[in-house]
């Protein structure tokens, strides 16, 4: 079995696109598992609130289930980075497969990048997705 991990923010066209490369592996719906994560920063909304309740959960959750794959789904809290490369490492997960956004480089420079940081503290493949329509 091939798992991979599928951070979910808030945008349900990153989300479409993370579930078109998901579904897009080979022999998908026969080997595949893909774990949804949703980090929030807020702990008491972390305990309360699953993927599913997101839109962007939602979305990316029904889109994998449609395609036929093997689906569990995680609400956690915390830093993003930190606690996607420690959930990726935890279940000790093949992939990670992010929705990035497009950013100049002087954007990622100040406002800093959930993607980069996993890209680099990330000790397996990481997959950049970008959005469904780009």
């Amino acid at each position: 079995m091939y798992s991979v991990l599928l951070p979910v923010d808030t945008s349900e066209d990153r989300a479409a696109a993370q579930a078109a490369a998901v579904a897009n592996l080979p022999h998908a719906t026969e080997d595949v598992e893909a774990r949804v994560l949703h980090v929030f920063g807020d702990e008491g909304v972390a305990e309360r609130t699953a993927v599913e309740q997101t839109p962007s959960g939602k979305e990316l959750v029904e889109r994998l289930r449609a395609a036929g794959l093997k689906v569990t789904t995680e609400s956690t809290h915390g830093d993003p980075i930190q606690r996607i490369v420690s959930t990726a490492r935890e279940h000790d997960v093949d992939m990670i497969i992010l929705g990035g956004r497009k950013r100049s480089p002087m954007g990622s420079l100040i406002f800093g990048s959930v993607s980069q940081g996993v890209i680099l503290d990330a000790d397996r493949p990481v997959t950049v997705t970008g959005s469904a329509s780009s």
